[in-house]
C-alpha cells in the first residue's frame, strides 16, 4: 500500500526542467553580460563570463611581466595563472592565483590588450578547456557568453543566441557604462576590437550557422531578457 501511495506521490511532483546549456554570442556592447546575467537568474541556471576569463589572463601577463606583443613569450606563460570563476549569475567571481580581480581586469591596460593575447592559440586551447569543464560541471544548466562559445567552445549548445547591434547604439552603451568616455573614440576603439576579434586564425568571433540572431538596437533589456527565455522554454519543450 505504502509502495503505491509513494508512487502516485512521487508521479504527482512537478519535475525539474532538464539541464540547458545555453551559448551567447556577440561582440562588445550588445548586452550579452547583461542579459546572460538575467537570463540565468531568471531560470535558476549558472552563468560563465568568457571575456572575463580572457581579461584575468591578460591582467596576469601584465603584472607579471610578460610582454603582451611577444606571441611566444604568452603563449610559454599561458598555463601559469590559477584561474576561477564563480558562476552565480547575482555575484559572479573570479579569481587569479586567490587573488580578486574582478575590478583590475576592467582597466583600460587590459581591455588594450586582450585583444592579443586572446588571439595566442596557447591561450585559447587552455581557457576553452577550463569553459567546457565549468559547463559540464553546472547540474542544473548554465547560460555561457563570450564570442566564439557557440561555434567553438560548445558547438553543441542546447541553444545558441547571437546578439547584434548598431555601432552607435553600442558605442553609447558602452560610453554610458564610463564615466568622462568620448562617443566617437568608443566607437572607433569597438570597431578595432571587431576586426581584431573576427580576423584571428583561432576560435573567430562568428555567428554560428544554427544560432538565432537578435538585435538588440531597438530593444530594451527587458525585451531582450524575454527574447532569450522564450527562446529556450521553446528548446526545453521540444527536447
Amino acid at each position: 500500500m505504502s509502495t503505491t501511495v509513494e508512487a502516485v506521490s512521487a508521479a504527482a511532483r512537478p519535475t525539474a526542467p532538464a539541464p540547458v546549456i545555453v551559448a551567447i554570442d556577440g561582440p562588445s556592447g550588445t548586452g550579452k553580460s547583461s542579459t546572460s546575467k538575467a537570463v540565468a537568474a531568471k531560470l535558476g541556471l549558472s552563468y560563465l563570463d568568457t571575456g572575463a576569463q580572457y581579461r584575468a589572463i591578460t591582467w596576469w601577463m601584465l603584472n607579471n611581466g610578460i610582454d603582451v606583443s611577444d606571441a611566444a613569450e604568452i603563449a610559454t606563460a599561458a598555463a601559469k595563472p590559477v584561474i576561477v570563476s564563480g558562476t552565480d549569475p547575482s555575484a559572479p567571481t573570479i579569481t587569479v592565483d586567490g587573488e580578486d580581480a574582478s575590478g583590475p581586469i576592467r582597466t583600460s591596460q587590459v581591455t588594450a590588450a586582450v585583444s592579443a593575447v586572446s588571439a595566442v592559440p596557447e591561450v585559447r586551447t587552455r581557457i576553452t578547456e577550463l569553459q567546457r569543464t565549468i559547463a559540464a560541471g553546472a547540474g542544473r544548466g548554465i547560460v555561457v557568453e563570450g564570442r566564439d562559445i557557440g561555434t567553438t567552445v560548445l558547438p553543441d549548445a542546447d541553444i545558441k543566441i547571437f546578439l547584434t547591434a548598431s555601432p552607435e547604439a553600442r558605442a553609447a552603451r558602452r560610453s554610458g557604462e564610463v564615466k568622462g568616455s568620448d562617443l566617437a573614440a568608443t566607437k572607433e576603439a569597438l570597431i578595432k576590437r571587431d576586426a581584431a576579434d573576427s580576423g584571428r586564425k583561432t576560435s573567430p568571433l562568428a555567428k554560428a550557422a544554427d544560432a538565432v540572431e537578435v538585435d538588440t538596437t531597438e530593444l530594451t533589456l527587458t525585451q531582450v531578457v524575454e527574447c532569450v527565455v522564450t527562446l529556450v522554454g521553446e528548446t526545453r519543450a521540444a527536447k
